[in-house]
This record gives C-alpha cells, sequence and structure tokens, in this order.
C-alpha cells in the first residue's frame, strides 16, 4: 500500500488508565498517579524510584498490554516486575519512527536527544531540521524496514516504534540485539484529545511529567473553550471531505478523528452517521451522488491549488463547492523538504486544527483569526 495512502487511512483513523497494584513483596507505595483522562492506549503509575508504564493498544484490537518500567537515578526495580523492559530515565537518546512522534520532543525540549528517524525528509519542525542539517540525526530508511546495522551502531537507549498489527520483524530483531523498544500507540487513539495527550508519555520518558501535564492542560483548555465557542453557530454547513486516490474516494468514517472535528466544529458532515474508525472508500459516482450540492469541501491535503485538482480530475469540477471555489487544504504548510505540517503536528495540537475548522465553517465567530494548517485553495 503507497505510504501516503497509509497516512490518509491513519490520520482519518485517524491516525484510561490501567490499575497497577501495589507489590506485595516491597513496601513501595504509590504516589499519585499521572491521570491519563482521554487516552485510552496508555498508563503512567508513579512509585519513589521508577514509573510503570502501559501501552495497552498499539494496534486496532491488540490482545496484549506491553509493560515497560521507568527506573530514575537510584531508583530500585521490585524483583516481582524484573521480567519488563527496564529503561534508565531521564532519556540521554532516542529513535522514535513517526513524524507524529517529533512534536512532543519539541514542546518537551529534548528535541536533541534524536538521534535516529526512518525517512528525514518527512519531518517538518524547523528545530529538528536543524539538527538533521548538522549530521546529528541518521536517515534509517523506511518504517517497515529499518536499517539495524545503523541503529546498533547508534546505540540509541529506546525506540519508539508503532505498529499496524503484532507482526513488525525489524522491532523483533533489534530487540533480539539487546535494544529497548516501547511501542507507542497515539495514532490508534480515537478522540482528538486522547491523541493529543501521549506527550505525557515522552515526559515520563525524560522525568518532565509536570511539563507534559501542563502543555496538555493548555492544549486540552483551548480546545474546551472553542468547543463551546463553535456551539453558538447559528448555520450547519455540508461538508465534503477528502479526494480520488487512485480508483477510489477516500473520505473519514463516521466516528472517526477527522469526523470528530468535523462534528465538534458544529458543521454538517455528509458521511456522519457511518459506523468506523477509519476511511469509508467510495466510487466517485457515489460521492457525486450525496455531496455535489456540499457547501464547503475539506481535501486529504493531495493538492494546493484548484487546477492541480482539475489536472488530476477535471471531474471534480462538477461540485458546487468546487463552483464556487470553497475548497480548504492543508497542504501548503510544508518542511523546507517537502514533508506536510499538518501529518507531523496536527495529532498533537487539536485545539489549532478545531480552531481552524470553526474558522472555516463559522467565520464570524473567530473574528480576526486567520487558519494556521488550513487555506481555501485559488
Amino acid at each position: 500500500m503507497p505510504r501516503f495512502l497509509k497516512i490518509i487511512l491513519l490520520l482519518f483513523s485517524v491516525f484510561t488508565f490501567v490499575q497497577c497494584k501495589k507489590d506485595n513483596n516491597t513496601k513501595t507505595t504509590a504516589l499519585p498517579k499521572n491521570e491519563i483522562k482521554y487516552a485510552k492506549g496508555f498508563s503512567i503509575t508513579n512509585y519513589n524510584g521508577y514509573s510503570v508504564v502501559k501501552v495497552s493498544n498499539p494496534w486496532p484490537k491488540a490482545e496484549k498490554t506491553y509493560t515497560y518500567l521507568l527506573k530514575e537515578k537510584n531508583g530500585t526495580i521490585p524483583d516481582s516486575l524484573k521480567q519488563f523492559t527496564t529503561i534508565n530515565v531521564p532519556l540521554k537518546t532516542i529513535v522514535v519512527t513517526s513524524t507524529t512522534h517529533i512534536p512532543s520532543l519539541e514542546m518537551l525540549g529534548v528535541e536533541k536527544t534524536l538521534v535516529g528517524f526512518p525517512k528525514l525528509n518527512y519531518i517538518s519542525s524547523e528545530k529538528v531540521r536543524a539538527l538533521i542539517d548538522a549530521k546529528k540525526v541518521k536517515e534509517l530508511g523506511d518504517n517497515q524496514s529499518l536499517n539495524t546495522e545503523v541503529i546498533i551502531d547508534l546505540q540509541p537507549e529506546v525506540i519508539i516504534g508503532y505498529g499496524l498489527d503484532n507482526n513488525n520483524p525489524t522491532l523483533d530483531n533489534l530487540e533480539k540485539n539487546g535494544l529497548k523498544v516501547l511501542l507507542n500507540g497515539d495514532w490508534n487513539e480515537q478522540t482528538p484529545l486522547g491523541k493529543a495527550e501521549w506527550i505525557k508519555f515522552f515526559g515520563a520518558l525524560y522525568g518532565k511529567q509536570n511539563t507534559a501535564n501542563e502543555i496538555f492542560s493548555k492544549i486540552e483548555k483551548d480546545y474546551l473553550n472553542t468547543l463551546e465557542l463553535a456551539k453558538r453557530a447559528t448555520t450547519h454547513p455540508t461538508i465534503l471531505a477528502g479526494d480520488m486516490f487512485e480508483d477510489k474516494w477516500y473520505l473519514p468514517q463516521g466516528t472517526s478523528w477527522g469526523c470528530q472535528l468535523l462534528k465538534e466544529a458544529n458543521g454538517n458532515y455528509l458521511w456522519a452517521t457511518t459506523q468506523g474508525t477509519g476511511s469509508l472508500a467510495l466510487s466517485f459516482e457515489t460521492v457525486l451522488e450525496k455531496a455535489k450540492d456540499a457547501d464547503l469541501w475539506i481535501t486529504s491535503g493531495q493538492f494546493s491549488t484548484l487546477s492541480a485538482m482539475a489536472n488530476a480530475n477535471p471531474h471534480y469540477s462538477q461540485f458546487k463547492a468546487f463552483k464556487n471555489k470553497n475548497v480548504y487544504s492543508f497542504a501548503g504548510r510544508k518542511g523546507k523538504t517537502g514533508g506536510v505540517l499538518y501529518y507531523e503536528l496536527a495529532p498533537n495540537r487539536p485545539d489549532i486544527v478545531l480552531k481552524d475548522i470553526v474558522k472555516i465553517l463559522h467565520p464570524e465567530l473567530l473574528v480576526g483569526y486567520k487558519p494556521f494548517f488550513f487555506e481555501k485553495l485559488k
């Protein structure tokens, strides 16, 4: 499957806590938990000298919970927990494998610990691009076939991986070579704030839990404030999303991350009643029949101009939104090597995405605000 299509599916998918029992063999007592309010895929429990991180949903329908121990300097791990992967924190070196991991490092101020990444050109962050230009971050090849020789030579303290399923021989091979892999399931979260809350996962790795909590609290507050603002809207514009890729039109299903943002912005997404958290794959004719008169169109990010859209498929001009030039895209904001910033930053900053969409749907509610990610195509 082409990488671009994977990104669309993941972002449209795109795209709690678990109790930890007190060790009966020690006198260690649990400190107040780093409360996870929205994310369903991980938990953090803090003890004197160490923390227990559990990742329970790294991919859809995962049946196994992964337990990791984060050991502080001079901390002692109970014997009953020593079978789990133990990481010394705070980290000094890290490899991450998704652009969605990059913003957490940058927001926490630890981007200089990054030593390797697959497909460096996809990274948009200016700070990390400066590190890449300084040859401080190594190219690791393709995500599904990481360059194990380079990674073994780097000897990072941790590799943050992710999986589409329970089959990732590259990560398994790295573990067999003595490297430590932690799975991250941010892309599998089904709510905007749930995705963003994974900054707390990285905060725990760097001894910056308080900082991560503060960052997330600000994102949460801004998101909820915009949500309340959207409720004042008196109109509900009809929305078409996505576009053609090869011979199918991909657009978010009704309970997906993308659809939730459209709904919470008080818009009338035309496929909002469909069930599923991934993407619908429909024929052009099916979409045209239902969305020909949609008020506006938010594309997948393939195109940066209306003429580029028309060149790709002249039948796009049959839609009212295209005729009226009410087509919006996030393709315009890119890193200097062509990486689309939305793919990297949007899951971490749903407050900005929601505000952008409210501005598009209800411009009267945000007078003077200029969308950060989205722009109307010319």
